[in-house]
């Protein structure tokens, strides 16, 4: 028999860790190839983890609500054939790490050296699983030796030792483990992204430990679902990473909504779903882009790649999520491909069907805010992509026209957050005034939606 490992796989670009939502399959379960194994949620999509082997589930590492990197081994599987050797090789040395740390710690340890860094380079990466029950039960993470991969310290590892009662401490580390400690905080905020010390793992305890928030008669507890913390561990990675500005421009659209209303009802009939306003806008925003490539463009740390495919990100809400597909080459489609393809996805993100692959490779995206009646806001954008526009609700508005008159026009508003590190106002100005020029001449006599 042999023992085979189950990773976290990479189930979207860009996307680095996954939450186990559900086991599918319990210790003991006999296995085949591509069978479930668990549902995982990211910012990204749901998904199901295939198991790659036929055979016997040995060992769930990560439990319900766990949080792991891309990479960091989730179970393992018993298979036929193989080498006993190599069983007893990988599966006890995961298990016997967690037990043995405690006896290890409570010698005298010693200040992590540059060969143990080199060791376990993902030691000091810690989930927010693994540092709340670090943070509840005392424990000093730079004590803890780690089972993941790279040395990275699981949960399980944290519970063994508080079940162990030798919970190693700050306070019980030897003078030149504290010493070293102090010096910490002041490189930790200069960059808190990159935590090299214990210190740097308590540093941000405000943001990563439950907020103490009295709970009163009649008050409701909702617990935050995997979906919802990996779209607010996204959100917040892109208003820390990225600078944002935002800017607005004012759009005439009463040429576009005598035009679509015209068509509509001839156009359901025809094609079975629905012409909407947003098909429209999606276009004018993709041909836009063709003429200004620098906003198809994202910041990769020493460069920025400005992207060949123009492939449109549309956000689509459910009722506790949000989730971003692509209609890829959007340049390349008619205003019908495309209106078929915002249906197509969002009917999918409701049903629960949207596969990883479709919601990957966006260069831009779009967000239909006027939906809901929106008529101004800013939205965060989409990491690691330059910029976001929000298409607000067409309203009718008196506005000044030629000669001074005054006349009811149908008026929208399109809000367009950006990366200041890869765009600046004038190209940004420059593309909107594109779009706006584009969706204002959009009529029966010059726009063909086939």
């Amino acid at each position: 028999m042999a023992v085979e490992k189950i990773t976290m796989p990479q189930l979207g670009e860009s996307v680095t860790e996954g939450t186990i939502s559900r086991w599918i399959v319990s210790v003991g379960d006999k296995v085949n190839k591509y069978d479930p194994l668990a549902e995982v949620m990211t910012d990204k999509v749901n998904a199901e983890i295939p198991s790659s082997f036929t055979g016997t589930i040995k060992e769930l590492v990560a439990e319900d609500g766990d949080t792991l990197a891309v990479g960091e081994i989730i179970c393992y599987i018993e298979t036929e054939g193989g080498g006993e050797a190599d069983a007893t090789a990988e599966a006890p040395k995961e298990e016997s790490a967690p037990a043995s740390a405690p006896a290890a710690e409570s010698q005298a340890p010693s200040a992590p050296s540059a060969q143990e860094d080199a060791d376990a380079p993902n030691k000091r990466r810690y989930s927010p699983a693994v540092l709340r029950l670090a943070q509840e039960n005392n424990v000093d993470l730079e004590q803890v030796k780690g089972s993941g991969a790279g040395g990275r310290i699981t949960r399980k590892d944290i519970q063994a030792v508080i079940d162990s009662g030798n919970i190693p401490t700050a306070d019980s580390k030897p003078a030149t483990i504290q010493a070293q400690a102090t010096e910490v905080p002041k490189a930790a905020s200069a960059a808190p992204t990159a935590p090299s010390a214990p210190a740097a793992a308590s540093a941000p305890k405000s943001t990563t430990q439950p907020v103490n928030v009295p709970v009163e008669a009649g008050d409701i507890e909702i617990p935050v679902t995997g979906v919802r913390k990996a779209i607010a561990a996204n959100m917040l990675r892109s208003k820390h990473e990225a600078p944002h500005a935002w800017t607005m421009i004012e759009v005439d659209a009463t040429n576009l909504v005598e035009y679509r209303n015209s068509l509509k009802g001839e156009f359901k009939k025809k094609e079975g779903y629905n012409l909407t306003f947003f098909a429209f806008f999606v276009k004018a925003v993709a041909q836009a882009l063709k003429e200004f490539p620098q906003i198809n463009s994202m910041w990769a740390g020493d460069k920025i790649v400005q992207k060949k495919d123009i492939n449109i990100s549309i956000a689509v809400a459910t009722d506790d999520a949000l989730y971003v597909p692509v209609i890829r080459n959007a340049d390349e489609k008619t205003i019908k491909g495309i209106a078929r393809e915002i249906t197509e996805l969002a009917n999918k993100v409701r049903a629960g069907k949207l596969t990883s692959a479709e919601m990957q490779g966006g260069t831009f995206t779009v967000n239909n805010t006027g939906s809901f009646g929106s008529v101004q806001s800013q939205g965060i954008i989409n990491y690691p992509q330059a910029a976001i526009l929000q298409v607000e609700s067409i309203v009718k508005r008196p506005v000044v026209m030629d000669h001074g008159m005054i006349a009811v026009r149908d008026m929208v508003n399109l809000c367009m957050s950006l990366d200041h590190r890869v765009l600046d106002g004038l190209v940004c100005g420059r593309f909107l005034a594109r779009v706006k020029e584009i969706i204002e001449k959009m009529s029966k006599e010059n726009t063909s939606i086939y």
